[in-house]
């Protein structure tokens, strides 16, 4: 009898432990009245700061969507620059709320790590980047090259794989930053510079001789990039997922930073009723208001608005949408319905 009482007793406390710590980051943000967004340390098109700190880029826009949907105020976010080798320390020790930093969603970070993926806001591959005057035009035509790439992440691995899977030789040349690796790919002191393609591309413009370096063609991995939160917390969890989801869903009904006020007010479309809060609970569920998805539209617009103003086609990067178009137009974003 006593073991039954006590087994029901520690029982207990596990669930009640589990519910307390289901709310603990929604309501640690909603006390501090800001969201602290882990991100990069200057990646244009995702994470940016310019000479007056002000923040831009694809990363920082979702947490402004994030930040939205809790205060209605998508500036209410502290902008955490971080490397590769702090990021994953500084989420689970609580520095920072939410990853916001082109990070590869992997199987053991995900099941190893103490965190857990809201989604893929960005898919992206490993790419290459040489000088015009080496005269290489393929990723094949490296064998005994030095390639520069950046220690805590995914590319050294890949670029391994690649190279042994091709009977090529290489010598690597890993700094901690960026703009370290940046810095030693521009002054020689290795042929290659590898990273996510889209990396490449934004670290290419900050070169003073843009047009004598070249991307190369092949893509050797997948890199599905997106936001990250700790393991249990699941309402967290939720809302950051499902910001993810309220984005590609506008995007899908066609509703706009500059029209949501009229898709309120006038749409007949059950989906974009409850999508926009006129109908159902769905933001009190996460633990915001209902019209959590006006909010976020108001400051971010949708995903669409998102990818174009940062790295779409308009901008320097120049990058088109590709895979990252909605499923309807032949791409990998999908969210599951509001309902």
């Amino acid at each position: 009898m006593k073991l039954k009482l006590l087994s029901a007793v520690i029982g207990t406390a596990l669930t009640m432990g589990v519910a307390g710590a289901s709310a603990a980051t929604l309501d640690d943000v909603k006390a501090r009245g800001t969201l602290k967004c882990g991100v990069s340390q200057g990646l244009i098109g995702f994470s940016n700061p310019d000479e007056q700190n002000n923040w831009t880029g694809l990363d920082v826009d979702f947490c402004r969507a994030v930040a939205a949907a809790i205060f209605g105020d998508g500036k209410k976010v502290e902008f955490v620059p971080l490397d590769a080798t702090q990021r994953f320390e500084a989420l689970k020790s609580g520095e920072v709320d939410v990853l916001s930093r082109n990070t590869t969603w992997t199987m053991s970070r995900d099941t190893t790590g103490g965190m857990t993926f809201a989604g893929v806001t960005y898919y992206d591959g490993q790419g290459f980047m040489v000088k015009k005057s080496l005269g290489v035009d393929s990723a094949l035509k490296l064998n005994g090259a030095s390639v520069c790439t950046q220690t805590g992440t995914t590319t050294e691995l890949n670029l391994a794989d690649y190279f042994r899977a091709n009977n090529m030789t290489y010598q690597v040349v890993a700094f901690q930053k960026n703009e370290e690796v940046l810095a030693a790919y521009n002054e020689g002191r290795c042929d290659v510079y590898t990273t996510d393609q889209s990396g490449l591309y934004a670290e290419r413009l900050k070169l003073p001789d843009v047009e004598n370096h070249v991307v190369l063609p092949e893509i050797i991995s997948k890199e599905p990039l997106g936001p990250v939160v700790r393991q249990n917390d699941t309402q967290w969890f939720n809302l950051v997922r499902w910001t993810y989801y309220a984005l590609l869903t506008a995007e899908e009904l066609g509703v706009t930073q500059a029209n949501s006020a009229e898709q309120l007010a006038s749409s007949t479309n059950p989906e974009v009723a409850r999508l926009l809060g006129k109908e159902g609970d769905f933001g009190k569920g996460l633990g915001v208001e209902n019209d959590w998805v006006m909010k976020i539209l108001a400051a971010t617009g949708n995903y669409g608005e998102i990818f174009d103003r940062n790295v779409g086609e308009a901008t320097k990067l120049g990058i088109k949408r590709g895979v990252n178009s909605l499923w309807k137009s032949g791409g990998l974003q999908y969210a599951p319905p509001i309902r």
